[in-house]
């Protein structure tokens, strides 16, 4: 269908299609009965072309990350690396060190296993092989609270709802930090134990395999699930023979312990012995001497696997690393206190929004469309514009670190490597926010917040805008229809995950 609007039609009237295309794809059968929340600007202007209850404040998910990265790249500056260091506190003797030896966090969200034993290495460099006293881990530049307001119970093991801690590690380059990988491979023949692998290899968790094999074609039903207050892993039902391995990333309970051991496991295999035992939580004294360090990936680069796959750990950090570098303190509020400020400077009224994390995982942030859209219009000015663009999903761009959440979404359409944007998903909280050019090139920012839906996924309905948008013109308004949900065309490559209720990028090792 489309709508044209009047040879000599003055800007006011230029998009005169533009509502009523619009007000149809929202009137889709999927959001009877809920909510949206939606704006769409000219990006050069400023000007608004359409909205749709504009204030309406609903649950963003994880569009919420849209002002913790720009707040991030604002206040710590894309050059920022957090820092993790070995210290010395007591008298060396030879290659004895009477004394403590401690690992003081930074915040880093993605210190790797290797990056522990590379600083285990520089230790041994140093000359020391043996500790006296005990393993420091030095955890204090945030605070001991762990998890998110009001996040839920049910996703306290899930990788993407791990605890937050200045000392952690990350088992892989998405860099999903304070988890551990567990690998289930089924044995040979019907009746044997799967076998279990864990990345990183640590002691530090417990598996315990309750999992048996199963003959082939039988029903694949496993489970790997953290018991509560533990780091014990349970590994149960049956996994057929000949079947997949399957590969499930589960967070730690207690992240400054899993890098305390990480840590200590490096300083063995690089013959440094540690006497005494590993303390958590205590702060390095003044006067220890510094003898190894790490340096992280510099802001610009990490914003990629942070915004490109939704790592809700990492917008955690970040949060808290702005509260410690803006006011000293570590913490959720402190950090807050700072996107806030940020957002107020960029007039983006913090008043009309409630944020409680830096990820969107709480169902407690309300967000508008029209303050989302603020906030897009704003930052394009800013000096650190294009490294923040560049961290936003590219639509159909299939490769995970440019395409990301958005790659197998718009394909086969304009907005195809055209639409720059964060997408976001909970159970009944649908959101996407960024850019897309027209079919004349005129960019445009839009913002659609969709909520109180029981359907699994109106995602269609977003990249239906999207789409519409991208093909039309300012004389005429091209609309596109949503896809039915499961449809898997149009907007939707088919064996995705359509239809999830999180964002797709959790849903590991699931593609998007």
């Amino acid at each position: 269908m489309t709508w044209s609007a009047p040879a000599g039609a003055d800007v006011s009237a230029v998009r005169s299609g533009l509502p009523e295309a619009i007000d149809t794809i929202l009137g889709d059968p999927r959001m009877r009965g809920g909510a949206a929340s939606v704006v769409i600007a000219d990006a050069e202007t400023g000007e608004t072309v359409y909205s749709h209850q504009p204030t309406g404040r609903l649950m963003p998910a994880s569009n919420t990350k849209l002002p913790t990265s720009a707040a991030a790249t604002a206040l710590l500056g894309p050059e920022y690396r957090f820092r993790t260091d070995a210290l010395a506190h007591g008298r060396r003797h030879g290659s004895t060190l009477a004394g403590d030896l401690y690992l003081r966090g930074g915040g880093d969200p993605t210190t790797l296993a290797e990056d522990y034993d590379r600083l285990a290495a520089d230790v041994a460099k140093a000359g020391i092989r043996r500790v006296t006293g005990r393993l420091v881990a030095d955890d204090t530049r945030f605070d001991a609270e762990r998890l998110g307001r009001s996040w839920a119970a049910d996703d306290e093991s899930a990788y993407y709802s791990a605890q937050i801690s200045a000392l952690t590690v990350a088992p892989d380059t998405d860099y999903d930090s304070g988890t551990v990988i567990v690998e289930v491979e089924p044995g040979a023949e019907a009746g044997q134990r799967p076998r279990i692998g864990l990345t990183p290899r640590t002691r530090y968790v417990e598996i315990e395999n309750r999992a048996r094999t199963v003959a082939a074609g039988e029903p694949n039903t496993l489970s790997v699930r953290r018991e509560h207050g533990t780091n014990t892993v349970t590994v149960s039902g049956d996994l057929p023979v000949g079947g997949d391995p399957v590969k499930e990333w589960v967070a730690v309970w207690e992240p400054t312990g899993y890098a305390a051991a990480v840590f200590r496991d490096a300083l063995a295999r690089h013959g440094v012995r540690v006497v005494g035992g590993t303390r958590l939580g205590t702060a390095t004294p003044k006067g220890a001497k510094e003898i190894a360090g790490h340096r992280s990936m510099p802001l610009t680069e990490l914003l990629v696997p942070f915004m490109k796959l939704s790592n809700n750990m990492h917008a955690e950090a970040l949060v808290k690393e702005m509260g410690y570098e803006e006011s000293g303190r570590g913490t959720w509020s402190s950090g807050l206190d700072a996107v806030e400020g940020f957002l107020e400077k960029e007039g983006v009224e913090p008043g009309k929004l409630r944020q409680v994390d830096g990820s969107g995982l709480s169902r407690m942030n309300n967000f508008p469309a029209d303050q989302l859209a603020k906030l897009l219009l704003a930052v394009r000015d800013a000096p650190w514009y294009a490294d923040w663009l560049n961290s936003l999903p590219v639509a159909c761009d299939p490769d995970r670190f440019v395409g990301g959440t958005l790659r197998s979404r718009m394909c086969d359409t304009p907005a195809a490597l055209n639409a720059r944007a964060k997408t976001g998903s909970l159970t009944g909280a649908s959101g996407l926010s960024g850019y897309v050019k027209d079919a004349d090139g005129r960019e445009l920012v839009f913002s659609i917040v969709l909520n109180n839906y029981l359907a699994p996924s109106v995602k269609s309905i977003e990249d239906a805008i999207v789409v519409t948008l991208a093909k039309s013109t300012s004389k005429e308004t091209v609309l596109t229809r949503p896809e039915p949900s499961g449809s898997g065309s149009g907007s939707q490559r088919a064996g995705t995950a359509a239809g999830s209720d999180v964002e797709c990028s959790w849903r590991k090792p699931t593609l998007c």
